[in-house]
């Protein structure tokens, strides 16, 4: 009894310290705060935002994350309007919002420190080590920074995945979460759409660009398309019917982001799946081209890759002879002393206008992960970059053995990703990777949490003792 209330007792103080602490934190910001929130109003919701996502932080974390998972895809128009400078380093409240994962996460780990296996740790750890390094070599510090960070983030909503996730049905939920995340920017599409639609228009709906929406849609569409065939769920037939409309609508939607490595993508997720599953989806894949191709706004952008692929005399270029063109003038600029750590993070836009003779007076970003990698962390960082991609699919492989479906699902939207990964800008686009590694890490949980995962496991540890007396 005297234990228990030592303990509550101690617990009590340390409420009491955090907010001590946090009270004169904000004494000390609000004065920056507000003076950085005077040249626009909706700069005025940082304030409350801080307050409110201290207070769930140190009160109820499981609640703050349900709601940052449903919340965030809709977020993005708003949370850009809140950005100011503080100290020349900018944000708001969406980079208020990242903190609070990576605090979350953190907490969790030191909470819980075994839950997440360190499998999964070893995973990320030369990647998030060499893009520290990245960070000190950066010519633009703050936003290096600011890069990493948002690589921090993913990390923490891989590592939130394990705390969420210890069974197949919090798989499930996760998973569930996720899909009803859509809700908002599909209804925001049509006021997107009503508002915007015209010649040359492209769907973005609440994210700030096309293709954020595009490869957000893709993790969308994958997740309902397990929720539709995984017979756990267990959908009645009027809700299964819904379900199909819900996809075939994120289909149109997709088509109208105008994105045309993420219709690639989506075609390469639903022929894997096609291949292990139904195959009468291959026919239906065959067929698609032919319809979507009297769509005049497809024809115009597959009508763009035909032409414009000579660069004698400067000839205007098509979108991607041009990005061919970029990745050369940047990797030929490179030294040989930069081709093993690379030039440090945002080098790539920061010195395109030196070494791209087309640049004008525009700062162009890589449309490339895997250049930009090369560019910005050398060799060793696009090495540590695959090899975390290798390992996460190392371990969903096992999903095969107690539910395909998900193997399938899971490990083709990552193949989706990463094929998509080397014509866009992906690992910038914040939305799209924290549900896309919550997916990976709801499913790395599911895996090595499983009975059976656990007791292979155990069996090795066994042979590895046995090897060794």
């Amino acid at each position: 009894m005297l234990k228990n209330r030592s303990q509550t007792s101690n617990a009590s103080t340390l409420v009491v310290l955090a907010a001590l602490g946090a009270a004169l934190l904000l004494g000390l910001i609000i004065p920056l705060l507000t003076g950085a929130m005077a040249e626009r109003p909706s700069r005025l919701m940082a304030l409350p935002a801080v307050l409110v996502l201290g207070l769930m932080v140190l009160f109820n974390r499981r609640l703050l994350l349900f709601a940052i998972i449903l919340l965030r895809a809709s977020g993005d128009i708003v949370l850009e309007s809140t950005r100011f400078s503080l100290g020349g380093f900018s944000t708001g409240i969406g980079g208020l919002i990242n903190a609070g994962v990576i605090l979350i996460a953190v907490g969790l780990v030191i909470g819980k420190p075994k839950t997440m296996p360190r499998a999964a740790v070893l995973a990320w750890a030369g990647f998030l080590a060499l893009g520290a390094f990245a960070v000190v070599l950066s010519p633009v510090r703050a936003d290096g920074i600011r890069t990493y960070l948002d690589l921090c983030s993913y990390f923490a909503m891989f590592t939130i995945a394990f705390h969420l996730v210890r069974t197949p049905e919090d798989f499930r939920f996760c998973l569930l979460l996720i899909l009803f995340s859509s809700i908002g920017p599909v209804l925001y599409s049509a006021v997107d759409f009503a508002r915007n639609h015209g010649g040359g228009f492209r769907l973005m709906s609440t994210f700030s660009h096309p293709n954020v929406m595009a490869f957000y849609l893709m993790v969308i569409i994958a997740v309902a398309l397990y929720i539709l065939k995984c017979a756990a769920y267990a959908l009645t037939a009027p809700r299964r019917v819904m379900l199909n409309l819900y996809i075939l609508l994120l289909l149109v939607l997709l088509l109208l982001t105008q994105t045309r490595s993420a219709w690639i993508g989506c075609f390469l997720f639903f022929a894997i799946y096609a291949v292990f599953f139904e195959r009468k989806y291959l026919f239906y894949l065959l067929l698609l081209p032919l319809v979507v191709l009297f769509v005049p706004a497809v024809q115009d952008r597959l009508a763009d890759l035909a032409t414009g692929n000579d660069a004698a005399n400067y000839a205007k270029l098509n979108s991607f002879a041009w990005r061919v063109m970029l990745w050369k003038f940047a990797l030929g600029s490179m030294s040989t002393a930069n081709y093993l750590v690379g030039n440090g993070w945002n080098a790539f836009n920061h010195n395109s206008q030196a070494f791209f003779p087309m640049a004008g007076r525009i700062e162009w970003y890589a449309h490339n992960v895997y250049v930009q990698l090369m560019y910005e962390m050398g060799l060793l960082g696009l090495a540590a970059y695959l090899f975390l991609y290798a390992k996460i699919a190392s371990i969903l492989r096992h999903l095969w053995k107690f539910d395909r479906l998900a193997a399938v699902v899971v490990l083709s939207l990552m193949a989706e990703y990463v094929a998509v990964s080397a014509s866009d800008n992906v690992l910038a686009y914040l939305s799209v990777n924290w549900y896309l590694w919550l997916v990976l890490g709801a499913a790395c949980a599911m895996v090595m949490t499983h009975p059976q995962y656990l007791q292979a496991g155990a069996e090795k540890e066994a042979r590895k003792r046995r090897a060794t007396t």
